[in-house]
């Protein structure tokens, strides 16, 4: 191996230039070359990419989003688009290529490894739906946002007595919702993976405000069949039946904003690091994870179009807590 490259792709999550730099410095370190790919695929089939040393990427573990950037490419979808990809490689001397991101990129990554490329993954998401990693990078971050969000709203709340629905990111998946609600204290948690009764939402509501409580927070993953929005409106024609007058505040992108954490951190530097040595050891057509408590390499084949269930366990305990 002499030369590799790295892109980006999907979502910005807080760490991914962390996970960036450990590639980086960690092939320079055994004797590589390094290609920074700008804007994920759609750079790729553009042949946007350039030798990065270490002292590039000196001073970004701090930064959030990415600094190669990120974009949509429809055309990479194509197999046609795959191939203009393969030809971008070879025409810039690239042995490898590292993807750090979710669960879009990572399927885009098994396409190129289905074509004999040698390809290697890191997770990366706030979503945390990656099969093959407990927890991806971006996640800790974003959970840490939303629960500074979540304290403050309770505060106003309770000062006024009311209910709020809060509408955390997550795509598809409840993970950053069923985490920030029980680590934020919410009456309720509603969720894509769990069939949502809004007058049992109601009923819940109204159980709370009769046991005396001063404030009363839901928390509402956006891929919900009942987002925060959907609920407000189906409240809206009766809402004294909740006991509480209803607020409505959707986090958004504030989530993947900002300097990651310690943890984060972390996490992308040895997951970035771990992913320069499964090419060094020959290994190639594989996610890097983090799996109870260490680093792990998935099959991407395993990975790609799939979604990471939730944890029951987690499940049953923000039902148990929330009363």
């Amino acid at each position: 191996m002499r030369r590799i490259a790295v892109l980006t792709s999907g979502g910005d999550a807080p760490g991914m230039n962390a996970a960036l730099r450990a590639v980086v410095r960690t092939a320079i370190a055994r004797g590589w070359e390094v290609l920074g790919v700008r804007r994920g695929y759609a750079g790729l089939l553009a042949g946007e990419m350039r030798p990065l040393s270490a002292r590039d990427v000196g001073g970004i573990l701090q930064l959030g989003g990415t600094v190669l950037g990120s974009a949509r490419c429809p055309e990479f979808q194509t197999e046609g688009g795959r191939r203009r990809a393969l030809a971008s490689l070879s025409a810039h001397g690239a042995e490898a290529l590292v993807v750090i991101g979710g669960n879009g990129s990572q399927t885009g990554a098994y396409e190129l490894s289905r074509m004999g490329f040698p390809v290697v993954g890191v997770a990366s998401t706030i979503d945390n739906d990656l099969v093959g990693s407990d927890v991806t990078i971006g996640f800790d971050t974003a959970l840490n946002v939303a629960l500074e969000a979540i304290d403050r709203l309770k505060t106003t709340a309770s000062s006024h007595g009311r209910a709020f629905l809060v509408e955390v990111m997550g795509r598809d998946c409840g993970h950053l919702a069923l985490l920030a609600g029980i680590a934020g204290g919410a009456e309720a948690v509603v969720l894509p993976e769990v069939e949502t009764d809004p007058e049992a939402l109601a009923r819940e509501l109204h159980a709370a405000y009769q046991r005396g409580k001063s404030h009363a927070l839901v928390v509402v993953a956006e891929g919900a069949a009942y987002n925060a929005a959907h609920l407000a409106q189906y409240f809206r024609a009766n809402e004294r039946r909740l006991g509480f007058e209803l607020r409505v505040t959707i986090l958004g992108h504030v989530q993947r904003g900002g300097a990651p954490g310690a943890a984060d951190r972390l996490l992308a530097t040895r997951l970035g690091a771990a992913a320069v040595d499964a090419l060094a050891r020959g290994e190639a057509g594989v996610l890097v994870g983090w799996v109870r408590g260490a680093v792990a390499t998935t099959p991407l084949e395993e990975v790609a179009g799939r979604l990471k269930p939730l944890d029951p366990v987690l499940l049953e305990l923000a039902g148990v807590l929330a009363r």
